[in-house]
């Protein structure tokens, strides 16, 4: 495996508990949110093109069921993001705790499900196709991660993975 580099901020650099992100992870990332915005707001609020699925499918059902998975989107984001950059480990270390017991990228998928809750809202079609390729996108960026916690920590991580799910709260054996 050739020594890969993880992009830190400047606002990061001073700390090497930090392993580092995929260089394009932060433009990706905005570029994604203002492509799914654009389609969302477009087809649920504009030319209603592929929302059909809103007569079917009640607000009483669909507005609960998205608030919940928005709610869950905002708590798996913020414990993950509280627990890598509030919390100064003075020896770098795997971390193993909190929302990382649950998946190993807490903060992707409370951002996934912050675009599945707003797709459920509308049921907009077109926003679905944009949400699998933000999909797509984080396990991408993920894997590359990965690749620089494992460099990193070596079988600390590599355990880690054995125990953890990647991105959905699952263990799929086979």
């Amino acid at each position: 495996m050739k020594n890969e580099k993880g992009h830190l901020r400047k606002s990061h650099q001073h700390r090497s508990d930090l392993t580092g992100e995929h260089a394009f992870s932060d433009i990706g990332q905005l570029i994604l949110l203002i492509i799914f915005l654009t389609v969302w707001i477009a087809d649920s609020f504009v030319f209603k093109y592929s929302t059909f699925l809103t007569q079917y499918i009640s607000n009483y059902i669909r507005v609960p069921i998205a608030l919940i998975v928005l709610i869950m989107s905002g708590l798996l984001a913020g414990f993950g993001l509280n627990t890598v950059f509030k919390e100064v480990r003075e020896e770098p270390q795997v971390i193993t705790s909190g929302v990382f017991s649950i998946v190993r990228h807490p903060i992707y998928l409370g951002s996934i499900l912050l675009y599945l809750g707003f797709t459920l809202l509308s049921l907009s079609l077109l926003s679905t196709l944009v949400w699998f390729l933000i999909i797509i996108f984080y396990y991408i960026i993920s894997r590359y991660e990965e690749r620089l916690l494992t460099q990193k920590f070596g079988s600390a991580y590599e355990e880690y993975k054995k125990k953890v799910p990647m991105l959905l709260p699952i263990k799929l054996s086979y």
